[in-house]
C-alpha cells in the first residue's frame, strides 16, 4: 500500500476474481484491473533481451512454439532465464523446463479424458463394486 496525502493506491492480486465480495469491485473500490497473462513469445523476447542482452537465438524459435502450447509465467520464465549468463545453457533450460510442463500438461489431459470403461462400466464402478465384493469376501471368512 502506497499513501498519497489522503489517497492511497492498494493492490489487490486474485486467481479468481469472480469469488470477489462484488462491493470490492465497484467503481472507488478498485478503479483498475489489470489482467497478468501467460507468457507470449513476444514477452519470452523482451525478457530473453534483458536477461541475457540477446535478440536473436537459434533456439528461440523452438521455445516460442513451446510457449503457444503451454501455458508458462512470466515469472517461471524468468526464474529459468536467471540460472546462468551463458545463454546456451540458459535457453537449453528453459526449452527442457517447457518440455516437462507439456509433457505433465499432456499426461494430466490423458488422465482426465480417458475413461475406460468394461461391459459399460467406468474403471470408478468396477473398484466399487470390486471392494464391495472383498467385504462380503471377508465377512462370509470370518463367520
Amino acid at each position: 500500500m502506497v499513501k498519497l496525502g489522503d489517497a492511497r493506491i492498494i493492490v489487490f492480486t486474485t486467481n479468481h476474481k469472480e469469488k470477489l465480495d462484488p462491493a470490492l469491485l465497484r467503481p472507488g473500490r478498485m478503479d483498475m484491473h489489470v489482467h497478468l497473462t501467460y507468457l507470449t513469445p513476444s514477452g519470452f523476447e523482451t525478457l530473453a533481451s534483458n536477461y541475457l542482452q540477446i535478440n536473436h537465438h537459434r533456439r528461440f524459435k523452438e521455445i516460442q512454439d513451446l510457449i503457444m502450447e503451454v501455458e508458462v509465467t512470466p515469472a517461471e520464465n524468468a526464474e529459468e532465464l536467471m540460472k546462468s549468463e551463458d545463454a546456451d545453457v540458459v535457453l537449453e533450460s528453459v526449452t527442457e523446463f517447457i518440455n516437462n510442463k507439456k509433457r505433465k500438461k499432456m499426461e494430466k489431459e490423458c488422465n482426465s479424458e480417458v475413461i475406460a470403461k468394461v461391459d459399460g462400466k467406468s474403471i470408478q464402478d468396477i473398484e466399487e463394486e470390486d471392494l464391495k465384493e472383498r467385504k462380503v469376501n471377508k465377512r462370509r471368512r470370518n463367520r
